[in-house]
């Protein structure tokens, strides 16, 4: 597909559902952001078995699906190799009638995924920078995020707009020590 743009979260969430699948659309994204994080090939589809297995005890998804979250793959990868240093994260939100339980919950979910996305393609944490180390411990502790019904909604609404910067930002520090990079034309040496 050519459409640069994640798919709609709601449109995602029925097309995944009613192929029977068990996964939302904000765990889905994670995956697939951890995979390319991880240092997933841009070249091939070595990315759909991985997520068969992973989400469906390794059978094949229905076609339209399996578009969509091609789709999602495509612009995250654009994402990921552009030159703006910016991601998008698949979440709920007000467009599909989230509360702020919901969308910290679709965070939770996300992050959670993406840690799962990073051992699915064997990215070596092990032997990461402490940076990388630092960002995976901040993901850990955020993917146990939850938000208290007594707490002050606006204030945490607030927080959790903050948390989701820093996942970006975890994300991409991650991205640029094991992420692939598209392979760029070189100009012929001339002797």
């Amino acid at each position: 597909m050519s459409d640069t743009h994640l798919p709609d979260y709601l449109t995602l969430a029925t097309e995944l559902q009613s192929s029977g699948l068990a996964v939302n659309p904000a765990e889905l994204h994670g995956l697939l952001t951890g995979m390319l994080s991880g240092g997933l090939s841009l070249t091939d589809n070595s990315w759909q078995p991985l997520i068969f297995d992973y989400t469906n005890d390794g059978m094949g998804w229905p076609m339209q699906a399996l578009k969509m979250a091609e789709s999602t793959l495509t612009a995250t990868t654009k994402e990921l190799t552009g030159s703006a240093m910016e991601i998008s994260m698949l979440l709920p939100d007000e467009e599909a009638s989230a509360s702020l339980f919901d969308m910290a919950d679709g965070l939770a979910d996300w992050v959670n995924h993406f840690i799962s996305g990073l051992g699915l393609v064997g990215a070596d944490v092990k032997k990461a920078s402490a940076d990388i180390k630092e960002a995976l411990a901040d993901l850990e502790e955020i993917s146990k995020l939850g938000i208290d019904e007594d707490d002050d909604m606006e204030e945490q609404a607030q927080l959790l707009e903050q948390v989701i910067e820093h996942v970006k930002a975890c994300v991409l520090t991650i991205h640029a020590e094991f992420g692939q990079k598209p392979s760029e034309e070189k100009a012929p040496t001339i002797h």
